[in-house]
């Protein structure tokens, strides 16, 4: 395993990180248990998990990942050497079952920390990241920004105010933000700097060869800010691994249960660059999920890459991605498809 060390912080993250929101819907308990005892057998000690997991969101389900890596934690005695990420949620969810009058203000964060350790079974969260922004901006596939002077946000300052108490309290250690823009990521930092309020040390945005917006604005800032990226759907959904082409839905499979998530299957151009990508790796040899895993893996701006399984045998394959090496010649062809093919799934 390689480790990476996140500027600004203490913690040295493990370059493959276990990723947790299929936990209580498509996992059970014990399936879960197996796969963190094989994660961290195989030298993994960064746990991402959110509130709001599992995936699908579900009032009936909501919390429970949190829940069994708590149980998890607390059976194996895993409280000093694991890094434990977890999320707050924005205002967003459907009939604000979460918690009601959601928003990213002091009630909600402290809130939202508190019921999460408490499912944790700790008393301190280390690396504690606002899920999605709480104000009308792009995240989670949306393009062309539309400004909306009247639309209702909490003002970063207050998310940022409250989080900060949270570590004071020592309740969690480090922020972090996701699904965030450009814009949102440095007016965290403006504001930390200008206040002397904490730092936010990461971003977990979206980033896969389907999709690489993040390159567009973010990945300068993650080399300049040192702020680097913890990369979420590295494989698409699992459609890199290219399992679904041909109209090809394995029973079980994540899109096969939920139609719903078609970010990366919904559009032709999307289904013609996976075939490529899927293509390409074949040609030289390799399993396509673990050269979508690769290419991710090399990126200079990325500290972690978060990889969800159902199986063991899938983390295994994942987890084994860390072995292959993308030659000059292979990332030169994944260069020419990826202007090909610009951002077919953003």
């Amino acid at each position: 395993m390689e480790y990476t060390r996140i500027p600004h912080s203490s913690l040295n993250v493990s370059k493959i990180c276990l990723g947790t929101m299929t936990w209580g819907a498509q996992n059970t308990q014990a399936e879960a248990f197996k796969q963190l005892d094989h994660a961290i057998g195989a030298g993994i000690n960064f746990i991402d998990t959110a509130e709001m997991y599992p995936v699908p969101p579900d009032a009936e389900t909501q919390g429970e990942t949190e829940r069994i890596l708590g149980e998890y934690i607390k059976a194996r005695g895993h409280t000093d050497d694991l890094i434990i990420a977890s999320k707050v949620a924005a205002p967003g969810v459907k009939g604000d079952y979460i918690r009601p009058n959601m928003a990213l203000d002091w009630r909600n964060i402290h809130q939202a920390v508190d019921d999460s350790l408490s499912r944790l079974q700790l008393d301190t969260i280390d690396l504690y990241q606002v899920h999605w922004p709480d104000r009308h901006t792009n995240f989670f596939g949306n393009l062309n920004y539309q400004h909306d002077e009247t639309a209702a946000q909490t003002p970063i300052i207050e998310t940022l105010e409250a989080l900060a108490d949270l570590v004071s309290q020592g309740k969690i250690r480090y922020i972090g933000v996701s699904n965030e823009t450009p814009w949102g990521l440095m007016k965290y930092l403006q504001l930390a700097e200008k206040h002397g309020l904490p730092r936010v040390v990461s971003v977990q945005n979206p980033y896969n060869l389907l999709n690489r917006s993040f390159e567009v604005g973010m990945a300068e800032i993650a080399h300049r800010e040192e702020v680097p990226l913890l990369a979420y759907s590295p494989l698409a959904f699992g459609a890199l691994s290219g399992k679904y082409l041909d109209n090809q839905w394995p029973e079980g499979a994540r899109l096969t249960l939920y139609k719903r998530f078609a970010r990366y299957t919904g559009s032709a151009m999307a289904i013609e660059a996976t075939r490529a990508y899927v293509e390409l790796a074949r040609e030289f040899q390799l399993n396509p999920a673990q050269m979508a895993l690769a290419f991710v893996n090399q990126r200079s701006f990325v500290a972690s890459n978060i990889i969800g399984a159902t199986s063991v045998a899938q983390l295994s394959d994942n987890i084994a991605s860390l072995q292959v090496s993308l030659s000059d010649e292979l990332m030169q062809r994944l260069e020419e498809l990826g202007q090909l093919y610009r951002m077919p799934c953003p």
